[in-house]
Parts: structure tokens; C-alpha cells; sequence
């Protein structure tokens, strides 16, 4: 390892996660802009356990504006071997997927983070369309203890 790395920009997932509680409608508040969301308002993801182990994906997004058309993509996202099931690959495209680790998250499971390893992705996630302003500096705060570069963060429009 290089020592010049500090733990803290080693990227750590939570230990575990029910899957079946993560599941469900998550709304973006915030995230590191990305090419393939560019327009994107009201921007929402919604995980479902399908009967052959893997999660489908469905994204969905308003594009240019809150009354835009609806754009809509759906994936698949598989497990990561002894991962605690904080690590996913998410496919939206064969034969490519991305890593999908799950970063931080609320006991109950009301809020999540979202990252890749490399750290050039992020996604602040939250079971209803509005963040208490506390908790979401709370969560940006431990984002900036792990490394992150909290100006490049956005949030996200929702209703």
C-alpha cells in the first residue's frame, strides 16, 4: 500500500445491509454531477429483489426541468461475495457494471450514500424527496472526515 494514503481516503463500506429494507423508492438529495444524468430533476432510484438473487434497478429522472419528460433506465445489480451486502455491481449496459458500495446508512434505513471505490462517484440518498438540513450536514461532514471533495457535491431539485 502506498503510505502516502491516508485510512481515510481508503473508501469503507458499512459493515452489512438488509437487503429487503433497502429496497424500495430513494430519493436523490445530492451527488458529484455525472455525464449520463445531465439534465436530470427529481431524480429517484428504486431497488426490488427479484427471485433470482440479484436487484433490479430503476432510475428515473425528470430531464431539464421538474415538469420534463420522464427519463427511465432499468439494471440489475449483483452482490459482491462477503461483502455484508454493502457492495454491489450495478449493470445497466452488458457486459459493463459499475461498483456500487453503500457507504453510509441510517439504522433505519431513511438515508444512504452511495460511492464507488475511486471515489469519483457519489450519491446522497433519502427515503422522502426533502433532507432535514442537520442530518445533511451531518452526512457531509463524515464525507469530508473519508476524503471527499464536498464542492464538486449538487443538489439535487426535487418536489
Amino acid at each position: 500500500m502506498n503510505p502516502a494514503i491516508t485510512k481515510s481516503q481508503i473508501l469503507q463500506t458499512v459493515s452489512s445491509v438488509d437487503l429487503k429494507k433497502y429496497c424500495g423508492k430513494w430519493y436523490e438529495i445530492a451527488s458529484y454531477p455525472q455525464q449520463f444524468q445531465k439534465g436530470c430533476n427529481c431524480t429517484t432510484a428504486e431497488y426490488t429483489l427479484s427471485e433470482k438473487g440479484f436487484v433490479i434497478v430503476e432510475n428515473r429522472c425528470k430531464k431539464d426541468s421538474v415538469d420534463g419528460q420522464e427519463s427511465y433506465i432499468k439494471g440489475k445489480a449483483f452482490v459482491e461475495s462477503n461483502s455484508g451486502n454493502a457492495k454491489l455491481k450495478v449493470q445497466f449496459f452488458w457486459p459493463f457494471k459499475g461498483k456500487y458500495w453503500i457507504i453510509d446508512l441510517a439504522a433505519d434505513y431513511s438515508y444512504a450514500v452511495v460511492s464507488h471505490p475511486n471515489k469519483k462517484y457519489l450519491w446522497i440518498l433519502s427515503r422522502s424527496p426533502k433532507m432535514n438540513d442537520t442530518l445533511y450536514e451531518q452526512i457531509q461532514s463524515r464525507l469530508k472526515e473519508k476524503g471527499f471533495d464536498l464542492l464538486k457535491l449538487k443538489t439535487t431539485t426535487q418536489i
